[in-house]
């Protein structure tokens, strides 16, 4: 079985070498689409855009903003212990969060491609004492390089839905090679914590889910006065971080919620903010009278829609409603973190679709701190109730924020996990 499965690895690693002409094509598709930093193309194929200080360092990979989000505490500890941090991303809004968040003795570089030699010489270049992995990232040909390396992996707010875990274990003892390079697995909850184990993970531990011990996001207190002057008293509900396919329904229950509540605001936060422009016309074309911020246009009375359409400024709008939609669960994305809402004070209100976040939104729900829609329709249902009923409100955006404190203690769990390994490196 074990040959079995370090043959599918090798088959994966070369493929990957076979693919490297192919990932110029789609790294260029991807700059088109600005979904890529032209400027900073080598990182992607293993070249690194910085020359690396002579301290030890450990590798930190979080997939997107909500990742790196969650890792940030996390990181700045470790830098803490003496050691320096290299954070890798995929993203190009990640890689603004953390231009502007990481801590001095950490940097950030993007991704190289799952492919072994570009993994290679990223390794090569940054010399890693140690690597860590944050929630879902396994890939192949990198944990491969890694335990050729003996360079210890460690999976810290694992996490492995039932589906993902299904994938993985038709392979079979492919997976049991590729999860069995895995040093320590901290997973969000037991439920994660069988899977990685089911899939062959060597050491695993639930810890709590990190997205908890997250701060509240930060916000610039001279706009929020100058958007609160320009809102003045009109009711305002928020979508934040929705996906295509997401806003025209939004606007067909904004449009059907303008006539029942006068002067009625709506925050519209695309997940993707280069989608701004596009997620306006949407709103336009259903009829409503639209502001997009990146294009500075203020909250006019006339306005019924605002398109927040920048980076890092999420915190802030969440602070001007009291009502929030999270977005990627109207359509099957998988949801988006709500705890972010939820530790500001919003109600917090969801579609269906949060298999992403199953594990926070059972914990939501139990506390009587979110209600879940199965569709536009309902979401207008619950959004005209909760903005007629302010005590119904209230009651359920403090049932959310008191849920949100309680599911702390993942970070300190996660430290002392991590106090060992660290420790053992440094000697």
């Amino acid at each position: 079985m074990a040959e079995a499965g370090s043959a599918l690895l090798t088959t994966y690693r070369l493929a990957g070498r076979l693919s490297v002409p192919a990932l110029g094509l789609l790294y260029a598709r991807r700059v088109r689409a600005g979904k890529e930093d032209p400027a900073r193309r080598g990182e992607r194929f293993g070249h690194s855009g910085l020359t690396p200080g002579p301290g030890s360092h450990v590798w930190v990979h979080a997939a997107s903003v909500g990742e790196t989000n969650a890792v940030l505490p996390l990181i700045e500890w470790i830098v803490g212990q003496g050691y320096d941090v290299v954070l890798t991303t995929g993203t190009v809004t990640s890689a603004r969060l953390a231009a502007e968040r990481l801590p001095e003795g950490a940097v950030h570089q993007f991704v190289p491609y799952d492919v072994a030699p570009l993994v290679s010489r990223f390794l090569e270049t940054w010399r890693p004492k140690l690597a860590i992995m944050v929630e879902s990232e396994i890939w192949p040909a990198t944990f491969s390089e890694l335990a050729s390396r003996h360079i210890p992996t460690v999976v810290v707010n694992g996490r492995m839905s039932e589906r993902s875990c299904r994938g993985w274990a038709r392979l079979g003892a492919g997976a049991r090679a590729i999860f069995g390079c895995i040093t320590l697995c901290l997973a969000q909850s037991e439920a994660d914590a069988r899977r990685y184990a089911m899939l062959g993970a060597r050491t695993v531990r639930s810890t709590g889910n990190l997205k908890f011990d997250v701060p509240p996001l930060p916000f610039d207190e001279a706009a929020r006065t100058a958007l609160a002057t320009e809102i003045g008293a009109r009711p305002v509900w928020i979508a934040a971080s929705t996906h295509p396919g997401e806003e025209e329904m939004l606007a067909d229950v904004h449009r059907a919620l303008r006539p029942e509540v006068e002067d009625l605001l709506l925050i519209s936060v695309p997940r993707h903010p280069e989608r701004g422009r596009e997620v306006a016309e949407i709103f336009a074309r259903a009829g409503h009278d639209v502001s997009l911020r990146s294009r500075g246009e203020a909250i006019r009375r006339g306005s019924n829609v605002y398109v927040a359409d920048t980076i890092g400024e999420l915190g802030l709008f969440y602070r001007l409603a009291s009502l929030a939609f999270i977005g990627g669960s109207l359509v099957p994305h998988g949801g988006q973190n709500p705890i972010e809402p939820a530790q500001i004070g919003c109600v917090v209100l969801s579609g269906p679709h949060v298999r992403n976040f199953s594990g926070i939104y059972r914990s939501l729900g139990e506390a009587g701190g979110a209600r879940i829609v199965k569709d536009g329709d309902s979401l207008r249902t619950e959004l005209a109730t909760l903005l007629d009923d302010d005590a119904a409100a209230a009651h359920l955006a403090r049932a959310a924020h008191d849920c949100a404190l309680s599911g702390q203690g993942a970070l300190a769990a996660v430290k002392s996990a991590l106090e060992s390994e660290l420790a053992r490196l440094m000697d």
